[in-house]
């Protein structure tokens, strides 16, 4: 009888703040409130909340001496199932291409005064790239620098401006700033640097590679490279502006966390599987099977490339994946992190979350501008394929053999709720 009665008083609560009615006088909370029915994102897979022990490997004696053994504990998270690949990573040159052409041809959504979405591009809106007249010439290398006469975009005009929020420096300041001290921006050329497959390496032919390795669909699910670590952070802005805005458009949509690169202990703990202090993603000590077959992509003795069954980077869901279902956590390419680079982190990051980020600005100091690598790549030796093993790369740099994933902190439902 008591829950009917309060089921009442709540019902009636509810009716006059609908109403708009005065307060009742009871605390109810607020009832209007979305409900959260939690997101299971698409290529992700979710990795729960747990403990890993971090530190060198008994392989990795001289590591002992700036790397100290500790005991972390890291959240809940989805991560992409495999690197983002070529063909996912088009999809964003595509919307950035196709902005600057609606920008071009002005084709913005009609607005009134209490319209909101005044200046916001009009999608539905067809492109005619065969325009003789010409309208979207400028998006089009001109006079020499064709090539063969072809009329092929230029892509050092595809440029995303993307934003983030210093959250320690706001946390710092305690409110006493105006909050676009705290919003930062950078403009980046989204177009992956092909290039790199030539400059990695002198005295070597590779040329095939900078032509197709991005185009050819030959390649569409091997592993996008020549991205820096800054045009992977506008991937995570963009992909989260991305959904957000599909979400807003539909009836029951739900805005979610920001995608980001993940810390380099949240991509250690994931790439262990569950298997507690695991040399390699499958577990270990070896990196070959009963059978005697290599369980991932990377330089095998003295530079037997072909012996693991590729000689460059592979498809991307190659091998076997690990117990949380993630592909080639170990080799293919390695993969860029949220973390700065330290030689003595562990022996002063937090033991909660571990977060060591420095924002380098493009005139900072080398040394300032590292950022982890994990994973190892195809032209590696197995020893930077162990979970435990750490590397570094500088932000401004592209490389053949370095790429990423996304991740999604988990928010607030069981994931057996899904």
């Amino acid at each position: 009888m008591k829950n009917v009665l309060k089921l009442a008083l709540v019902a009636l609560v509810f009716v006059a703040v609908a109403c708009g009615k005065q307060e009742s006088g009871e605390l109810t909370g607020v009832f209007d409130r979305p409900v959260w029915k939690g997101i299971n994102p698409y290529g992700m897979v979710y990795v729960p909340s747990g403990t890993l022990l971090v530190g060198p490997s008994d392989q990795d004696i001289s590591n002992t001496f700036v790397q100290r053994p500790k005991q972390i504990s890291i959240q809940g998270f989805f991560m992409d199932d495999t690197e983002i690949t070529n063909n996912e990573y088009r999809q964003f040159v595509y919307w950035v291409k196709d902005s600057i052409a609606h920008n071009i041809l002005e084709h913005f959504l009609e607005s009134d005064e209490d319209d909101s979405d005044e200046g916001r591009i009009d999608w539905d809106q067809e492109i005619d790239w065969e325009d003789p007249d010409g309208a979207l010439e400028e998006m089009y290398y001109q006079g020499d620098d064709r090539f063969a006469g072809k009329k092929e975009i230029d892509v050092r005009n595809l440029k995303y401006k993307y934003s983030w929020y210093d959250w320690k420096k706001a946390a710092n300041d305690r409110g006493r700033s105006p909050r676009n001290e705290f919003i930062k921006e950078k403009e980046v050329n989204v177009y992956p640097d092909t290039l790199v497959w030539v400059r990695d390496f002198a005295y070597s032919y590779n040329e095939p590679y900078a032509r197709n390795y991005f185009w050819h669909p030959a390649f569409d699910d091997y592993p996008v490279v020549g991205i820096d670590w800054h045009t992977a952070n506008a991937f995570c802005y963009w992909r989260t502006m991305l959904w957000n805005k599909a979400s807003s458009d539909s009836k029951d949509g739900q805005n979610t966390e920001n995608y980001r690169l993940p810390f380099e202990h949240e991509w250690e703990y994931a790439a262990r599987g569950g298997r507690d202090r695991a040399m390699y993603p499958w577990g270990g000590p070896y990196i070959r099977n009963a059978k005697g077959c290599l369980l991932a992509n990377f330089k095998p003795g003295r530079g037997n490339y072909p012996e693991d069954g590729g000689f460059y980077t592979v498809r991307a869901d190659a091998y076997f994946p690990n117990d949380y279902g993630l592909y080639n956590m170990a080799g293919n390419v390695a993969e860029w992190t949220n973390t700065a680079y330290y030689e003595n982190a562990y022996s002063f990051l937090h033991d909660l979350n571990p977060d060591i980020r420095y924002d380098a600005e493009d005139d900072d100091t080398p040394e300032n501008k590292r950022k982890v690598l994990r994973g190892g790549s195809w032209k590696d030796i197995h020893h930077f394929l162990q979970t435990g093993t750490r590397s570094y790369e500088y932000q401004d740099t592209t490389k053949s053999y370095v790429g990423f994933r996304c991740v999604l902190t988990f928010l607030g439902r069981s994931i057996n709720d899904f």
